[in-house]
């Protein structure tokens, strides 16, 4: 089996609850944190998917709490539309080959994701950002729950 986990259908793939496990370092000053917590990805009203992710942040020793909402809404041949939860553009998710890169300007800072099925249970992100305000990178471990 190969290091990527073809996926014909992203929403009916990412359908459900997931443990959540993100580090992120900054790879200027050399900080580091971790979030930990679980997202859920539930049916959305007008179809897609609701992504609701929530945990506690720790970042240098301080810990808080810290949630996201985002939309995936249906893209073509099982692909999604990644919005942000007020509608705006975020990024498009294609998994039908197991892997997708996407990019996201954000200011003058550039958000570069590397999305990865690993198998039916298990996913993964790698943002790395680059620009004038940020160095940062962030990798993010899904595991389904069951």
């Amino acid at each position: 089996m190969g290091e990527f986990w073809p996926v014909p259908d992203v929403l009916a793939y990412l359908a459900g609850r997931w443990r959540v496990t993100r580090s992120v370092r900054d790879l200027a000053s050399g900080a580091e944190g971790e979030f930990t917590g679980g997202t859920l990805f539930e049916a959305r009203e007008g179809g897609g998917l609701l992504h609701r992710e929530s945990g506690t942040f720790v970042w240098q020793g301080v810990g808080r709490p810290a949630e996201r909402t985002l939309q995936f809404l249906p893209g073509p041949g099982g692909t999604a539309d990644v919005r942000f939860a007020d509608g705006r553009p975020f990024h498009d998710l294609d998994l039908t080959s197991g892997r997708y890169v996407a990019d996201h300007p954000c200011a003058a800072d550039l958000y570069r994701g590397e999305f990865t099925a690993l198998d039916a249970d298990h996913w993964r992100t790698v943002w790395r950002v680059r620009g004038p305000a940020k160095d940062l990178v962030l990798r993010t471990e899904y595991a389904r729950e069951t």
